[in-house]
C-alpha cells in the first residue's frame, strides 16, 4: 500500500530503538508536534481551499493530541521530554522540493506530496515498532498510530489528486518516491522515529 522503495529493518527496533526508548519517545513527541505545525501551515499558505483548510484544522487536533499521548507515556516512564531533536531525515526530503520555480498549484502539489511522504514513512516505522517492540504497550500503541499515519497519507494524496489537477499527481509521487528510497537508505541507524 505504501509503495516505500526501501522497509525498516526490525534489527532497527532491537538493536536501536529499544536500547534507548526514551530518545525514541522525545523524538516521537517532536514529530507530532511538527505534523500539527505542518497542518496549519497549510491552512495559512492555502486558505482558498476550503476543504483542505477544515481538513488541516481536524488533522492538527489530532496530531497534538498524539503528541499529549507520547508526552504520557514519557512522564508515566519516570523521563523528561527534553529538548527537540533535529530531523535531518526531513530536512534530507525538504530539498526534492526546493529550488524549482513553482507557481501555487505546483507547490501545493509539493507540500501535499511532502506531508504524505513523512505520514508514509511514519506509518511503516510505527508498523515495524509495533511488530517487533517487547514492551506489548508500547507496541499497541504503535499498532494505533500506524493505522492514524495510514489514514493521514492517502488522505495528502486524495487532496493532491482533487486540488491539483493540472499535473500528473501519480508521476511526481513516483519520483518522490524515488528519492525518498535513496534518502532513507541512509538511516535506520539512530534512536529516532526516522532516524
Amino acid at each position: 500500500m505504501l509503495k516505500l522503495k526501501m522497509k525498516t529493518d526490525p534489527l532497527w527496533v532491537k538493536h536501536i530503538a529499544e536500547q534507548n526508548i526514551e530518545e525514541i519517545l522525545t523524538d516521537h513527541a517532536y514529530c507530532e508536534q511538527k505534523a500539527a505545525s505542518s497542518a496549519i501551515s497549510l491552512i495559512i499558505l492555502f486558505p482558498e481551499h476550503p476543504e483542505l483548510v477544515s481538513a488541516m484544522a481536524d488533522l492538527a487536533q489530532e496530531e497534538m493530541g498524539h503528541f499529549r499521548m507520547v508526552h504520557k507515556r514519557i512522564v508515566d516512564r519516570g523521563f523528561d521530554l527534553g529538548r527537540e531533536r533535529k530531523d535531518s531525515y526531513v530536512n534530507e526530503l525538504i530539498k526534492f522540493i526546493k529550488g524549482r520555480g513553482k507557481g501555487r498549484e505546483e507547490l501545493l502539489l509539493d507540500k501535499l506530496l511532502f506531508a504524505g511522504m513523512i505520514e508514509a514513512r511514519s506509518c511503516e516505522r510505527f508498523k515495524v515498532l509495533s511488530e517487533n517492540l517487547e514492551d506489548k504497550e508500547l507496541a499497541s500503541f504503535y499498532h494505533k498510530l500506524m493505522i492514524s499515519e495510514a489514514r493521514h497519507y492517502t488522505m495528502f494524496l486524495q487532496f493532491a489528486r482533487k486540488l491539483c489537477p493540472n499535473f500528473d499527481v501519480d508521476k511526481r509521487w513516483e519520483e518522490f518516491l524515488e528519492y525518498e528510497g535513496e534518502v532513507i537508505s541512509r538511516y535506520g541507524k539512530s534512536e529516532t522515529i526516522h532516524g
